[in-house]
């Protein structure tokens, strides 16, 4: 067992490659949960990172070549895809089905699902690519609903290997998982894991009942027996390195950050709120409480400052474009509607924002607002 490594595998890498205006590729810190909670454990296990590095169809030969250079000092491998499948495994299935159905919004889904073929050949495409870097005692930890499969397709071809399967969105109930049409090919998939994690236990529990009802598997408590195997199933709530934020919130640099977030607010209370733009956040019912409350209380107005951080998410799906449209509407009624001579209620931001102006906005405000509708484990609230 010496020498084992742990290989993360998730869709996309904790870094985004894209080219500067001189042609030179350039990596960038990722936001999200994902990467956020698992970059601590790759840096400090000296393993491996596989996944996808972003649209790289415009990259030339020499510019690959470099960008995987630069991957491989970090200990990431990347899984190449080509456009179409992008479109049709992330975008197609990924997030017009399995996202909303995962979250219990199934008016969202598409009268005619589709995607499949490509989010099964992508899951193969990851597979490959791990059995190329795998080595005997090597631990496999897979994430997330976009590679559902993959547990199941490793261990067909690598029969002895430990792997690991997390969950980081919710496990919908059975009622609502029975109307995906694959969701055998999917249950089937999850269980090539030696351990499958949830971040509840009612989550944990809904896949133990679809197990039984579309299956007939039974579970035994937090374990279930496959052809000579025992899977075990836990829940494993997600945390953020506390250490990390305590040491950013004592930096000069984000205290003056701090400074130049109250400066323009004055002795208003700042409300924050800082979410991807994805419906499952509760971005609208949270900006139409905001409304109610300045309207109910007009001498509020003056009062108190939102701030809306909304980070660019999932642009090229045409659902998630409307409901952009839709939020910013939102924002200009409000501001139209609810605005004074002294102030604008409401400041949204469509934009990433770097660690330190993040940080800055949390040592700023005095109320935070995190209201998702339905949320794996929502790690802005810790």
């Amino acid at each position: 067992m010496s020498g084992a490594r742990l290989i993360i595998v998730s869709n996309r890498l904790p870094i985004t490659a894209d080219l500067d205006e001189r042609g030179a590729v350039r990596l960038k810190m990722a936001s999200g949960g994902l990467a956020n909670g698992m970059r601590p454990w790759h840096e400090g296990s000296g393993g491996l990172w596989i996944g996808w590095p972003g649209e790289t169809s415009k990259f030339s030969d020499d510019q690959r070549a470099d960008l995987s250079r630069q991957l491989a000092d970090r200990g990431i491998v990347p899984v190449t895809l080509s456009q179409d499948h992008v479109n049709r495994y992330y975008h197609g299935f990924a997030n017009r089905v399995l996202w909303p159905l995962f979250h219990y919004l199934i008016d969202r889904l598409p009268v005619h699902a589709t995607g499949w073929d490509a989010y099964r050949q992508v899951n193969q495409s990851f597979a490959n690519v791990i059995v190329e870097q795998y080595r005997p005692g090597d631990i496999i930890w897979v994430h997330d609903y976009q590679l559902m499969l993959l547990p199941a397709m490793l261990r067909q071809r690598l029969p002895h290997a430990r792997i690991g399967f997390f969950l980081h969105i919710p496990f919908p109930s059975f009622e609502v998982f029975r109307t995906l049409p694959w969701r055998r090919e999917v249950l089937e998939g999850l269980l090539g894991s030696d351990l499958i994690g949830f971040h509840t236990f009612s989550y944990l529990r809904h896949f133990v009942a679809s197990l039984m009802h579309v299956d007939g598997v039974e579970a035994d408590i937090d374990r279930v027996r496959m052809g000579g195997r025992a899977i075990r199933l836990g829940a494993f709530p997600m945390g953020i390195d506390t250490a990390a934020f305590v040491a950013h919130a004592q930096d000069p640099e984000v205290q003056a950050h701090v400074a130049d977030v109250k400066r323009e607010p004055g002795d208003r209370r700042i409300l924050l709120g800082v979410d991807r733009l994805d419906y499952t956040k509760g971005i609208p019912r949270r900006l139409q409480s905001i409304e109610r409350l300045l309207t109910r209380y007009p001498d509020l107005r003056d009062e108190i400052r939102y701030i809306q951080v909304a980070v660019p998410s999932r642009g090229e799906v045409d659902s998630y474009q409307r409901f952009r449209r839709f939020v910013e509407e939102q924002v200009g009624r409000i501001n139209g509607t609810c605005g004074t001579l002294r102030s604008t209620p409401i400041h949204y931001m469509h934009q990433s924002v770097s660690m330190p102006e993040l940080v800055a906005m949390y040592c700023a405000a005095d109320v935070m607002l995190v209201t998702p509708l339905r949320d794996g484990m929502n790690l802005v609230a810790k």
